[in-house]
């Protein structure tokens, strides 16, 4: 029956709605539809013939030899193959064809084949020649080139460094200078050179800064942020002065723009101490832009940025602050949002503290005398001097000033020196370039940074910069400043070259990510408030390292972006 049934499925379209008749060895099949006690098995199948007009007949079996032969073929017997893969190479062929041309190695085998005890260091087996175990490889550079290439950048050898790639390939083969041959192809590995730290001291040598000649004519500032709010303030503006190390630290609030910020500098600085010859800063955009040093340089005041990535230029400030933060922090303890209550203290304790450098206290330098001290009045005794002799002791204060900041700069010279490195630079040698690691300004973190390159390039240097720095020629287009201190910079060894271009880099030098386009959205909540959501696939990423970002908040970070 189920063969009938699968046969009238398939010739369905051309047997409805005619009369056809089914011959079948089943000779019960021709009362089925007349049969009353039939299974609920056979009475589906019933149900599934209805509305077919057919014929039920027998046809027995001894007139059904077609039909037979075709459901009773017997299958086959099963047959099975065997197979076996395997690699084939031509390593070996290569390495005694190299022998051929060695003739050093040509005489051994010579002799190894006519007594094979000759050598009590190579051995011949008929077909290998080994020394120690090993097997030599003659005078083939080529062939020597592509053993080392696959021993280091194939996926065993995984870049290792000289000495583990010695190990692994001494266990195997061998040849007479490998090991300088290693060393030297290592050190040349592009992909090296670009993705591993460096293992020295950093580069170049400390440079100090010259000293200034008054107080108040060489200033260096910078911002701290990240800040919890305090008194709708969240950044604090910190200017020192460079010879007497005073410091004035000054509260904003972003967002603040360059107007803004020189308003601010006229109103706290400018009044009390005029308007600096020298001003030395990092590369933040806001000292960087144009209405900043186009209006000092009507002013007659110079600015000295730092090196792109070398914050250690302005090393001073860098200090002040780590000395404002961790008086902040130990001040506020549980309470960080307190810290505006307590940043005038702050410039206070700074400036009434002793400094080495200076041998004395900021204050008493910008002021000639000791600052007040906070304690119960005591009765003493009060010198009155002419004002000439204020004025010599002005004078020889300034003097010893001078000296004891020299004398400092020195010590400090002598002591980073000893973990640093004399590196010099030509013009016209490849480098590669270090920059930091990825900055995303968004909400979500980005992941993939961990295995980005630790140097890009190689670039070419066009001209040195002062004593430690040196300006490279960077691809066209390439939003990042050329000049770049040593520390930053490694010089490219061997001839192969594989450069490549910088990545994105925003105006505050770090290199960041750019949305690239909007691959959904959604409705979600963000303090109990509802916001649009948008999953935000990014440059130099995968779509499957897309994360979901606040529609405005993205919008306020890359204003030139438009979903």
């Amino acid at each position: 029956m189920l063969a009938v049934l699968m046969a009238v499925k398939k010739w369905a379209p051309y047997l409805v709605g005619r009369h056809f008749k089914i011959k079948t060895d089943h000779q019960s099949l021709r009362f089925l539809t007349a049969n009353q006690a039939i299974t609920p098995a056979q009475q589906k199948w019933v149900t599934k013939m209805m509305g077919f007009d057919y014929e039920a007949s027998y046809r027995g079996g001894v007139h059904n030899t077609v039909e037979d032969a075709l459901s009773r073929k017997p299958a086959g017997r099963e047959g099975s193959l065997m197979a076996i893969s395997c690699v084939s190479t031509d390593v070996l062929a290569r390495i005694a064809k190299s022998w051929e041309t060695d003739a050093k190695l040509k005489k051994v085998i010579e002799k190894l084949q006519q007594n094979p005890s000759a050598s009590s260091k190579y051995a011949w087996d008929g077909r290998l020649l080994k020394r120690k175990g090993r097997l030599v490889v003659g005078q083939d550079p080529n062939l020597r080139k592509e053993l080392l290439k696959f021993f280091h950048e194939g996926a065993v050898g995984g870049h290792s460094g000289t000495v583990a790639m010695i190990k692994r390939m001494s266990g195997v083969m061998g040849w007479k200078g490998m090991r300088k041959d290693v060393k030297n192809f290592v050190r040349e590995c592009g992909i090296c050179q670009k993705n591993k730290g460096d293992l020295i001291h950093p580069r170049g040598l400390l440079q100090p800064l010259p000293i200034p000649e008054a107080i108040w004519s060489s200033i260096s500032m910078d911002f701290i942020e990240g800040l919890p709010k305090s008194r709708n303030k969240d950044v604090i503006w910190v200017i020192v002065d460079r010879l007497t190390k005073y410091a004035h630290c000054i509260p904003l609030a972003h967002p603040f723009s360059a107007k803004e910020v020189a308003q601010v500098f006229l109103e706290n600085i400018f009044k009390l101490h005029g308007m600096p010859q020298n001003i030395v800063c990092d590369r933040d955009r806001l000292f960087m832009s144009t209405f900043w040093k186009e209006l000092f340089e009507k002013m007659g005041t110079a600015i000295t940025p730092s090196t792109a990535y070398h914050p250690q230029t302005d090393g001073q400030t860098e200090r002040l602050n780590k000395c404002l933060e961790t008086y902040l922090r130990c001040m506020t303890g549980e309470k960080p949002r307190e810290w505006g209550e307590w940043l005038y203290l702050a410039e206070w304790w700074y400036n009434t503290s002793f400094h080495s450098s200076i041998q004395t206290t900021p204050y008493q330098e910008l002021y000639g005398q000791e600052p007040p001290v906070h304690i119960p009045y005591l009765v003493g005794e009060s010198l009155v001097a002419s004002v000439d002799r204020t004025l010599q002791q002005r004078e020889a204060a300034l003097k010893m000033l001078k000296f004891y900041l020299k004398r400092a700069q020195n010590r400090m010279k002598q002591q980073a020196d000893r973990r640093r490195t004399d590196c010099s630079l030509e013009e016209g040698d490849l480098v590669y370039l270090k920059l930091q690691p990825y900055r995303q300004h968004s909400v979500q973190k980005r992941t993939s940074h961990k295995l980005a390159p630790k140097w890009f390039g190689p670039f070419k240097i066009t001209d040195r910069v002062g004593e430690v720095a040196y300006h490279l020629q960077l691809p066209e287009g390439s939003r990042i400043h050329p000049v770049f201190h040593v520390s930053q910079l490694k010089k490219h060894i061997g001839d192969a070259i594989c450069s490549d271009e910088l990545p994105i880099v925003g105006p505050d030098g770090g290199i960041m990510k750019e949305p690239v386009r909007i691959l959904d959205r959604r409705i979600g909540k963000r303090a109990g408030r509802a916001v649009t959501e948008v999953l935000v696939e990014w440059t130099n990423s995968f779509p499957e390292d897309a994360t979901w970002e606040v529609l405005y908040l993205l919008q306020q970070q890359f204003p030139q972006f438009h979903p």
